[in-house]
């Protein structure tokens, strides 16, 4: 009788791999989000030297913020990451297109790669402290410009709405517009190239190709670059912190949703700060989903439009 062959489980070993990152996310932000939200139902916060609370408030905090310039804080920062993604998204777009297209033959593709890419390597608040001295008062632009013989005083950029939101979003679309360029450049690049060829048999101009086969093929691309600028627009601080100094000048214009989150942080004010986590959080969710419900084809082959009109066809 031969000896039965026994049988080695070998799939433990991928749960003892992945128990420390479940380990890490549980400790560090499971239990902090958790907490979070638990602090949004309650007084808490410090006066002085004397702190307040915790004393449960209900829904107190969140009615107070309502009441509060966090709305006028919503849309600016959603002006601020529509100056920066718009340009953003059309010349990664196009540049992507540009690389792709052998037809051009353009030599150097690689070196352009590392090029746009460079920015989105350096820290974002380095990046606020170069554009600062450069677009201070007396800093070079305006020192070239009067030079030049182009300005007879120098502008205050950071003096104006218009000039530190435009600021704000030529920093978020140089650090960002490589990154871009190169993921939609991997996604066309996956489209297979006897489509291209059958289209160009068919006589189809670049335009045509661009948005009739490039375009839909890349959606989950595009879906993905979406819901990740949103998410990285709703999180904007780091760049309008450091250019205005914290205050969102001029005028409170540039303050952003995080500036307003710090600054109840700064003061202690946790309950505050909670709600305002959990608003930051339920407006990404349902605009992550809405994003994924409109760019999201469920037919990309028409086969399901196809069937349902087979079944009309055949009840008539």
């Amino acid at each position: 009788m031969k000896a039965k062959r026994k049988k080695i489980d070998y799939s433990k070993w991928g749960y003892i791999f992945i128990l420390p990152f479940f380990l890490c996310f549980f400790i560090f932000s499971f239990i902090p989000l958790v907490d979070t939200i638990r602090y949004s139902f309650f007084e808490y916060y410090r006066s002085g030297i004397k702190e307040i609370g915790p004393n449960f408030a209900g829904m107190e905090n969140y009615f107070n913020l309502l009441k509060s310039d966090m709305l006028k804080y919503a849309g600016n920062t959603l002006i601020l990451w529509i100056i920066g993604f718009i340009p953003q998204i059309v010349v990664a777009l196009v540049l992507a297109e540009w690389f792709v297209d052998a037809r051009l033959k353009i030599h150097g593709t690689q070196f352009f790669k590392v090029v746009i890419y460079l920015p989105n390597l350096i820290m974002a608040s380095a990046f606020a402290m170069l554009f600062f001295t450069m677009f201070s008062t007396n800093g070079p632009v305006n020192s070239i410009l009067m030079s030049m013989g182009l300005l007879k005083k120098p502008i205050d950029f950071l003096g104006s709405v218009l000039g530190t939101r435009s600021l704000v979003g030529l920093m978020n679309f140089l650090m960002w517009f490589g990154n871009t360029t190169i993921m939609l450049m991997a996604a066309i690049m996956g489209i297979s190239p006897d489509i291209f060829e059958a289209s160009d048999l068919d006589g189809c101009n670049s335009v045509q190709r661009f948005f009739n086969i490039t375009l839909p093929l890349i959606r989950p691309i595009l879906a993905y670059t979406l819901i990740t600028s949103i998410i990285g627009g709703l999180q904007m601080f780091d760049v309008p912190q450091i250019l205005t100094n914290g205050q969102g000048t001029p005028d409170r214009t540039s303050m952003t949703l995080i500036m307003f989150l710090n600054s109840h942080l700064k003061s202690k004010n946790y309950g505050m700060a909670g709600a305002l986590s959990v608003y930051l959080f339920i407006v990404s969710g349902i605009l992550c989903f809405l994003v994924y419900r409109i760019t999201n084809n469920e037919d990309p082959d028409g086969s399901k439009a196809a069937a349902k009109k087979a079944k009309k066809e055949k009840r008539g």
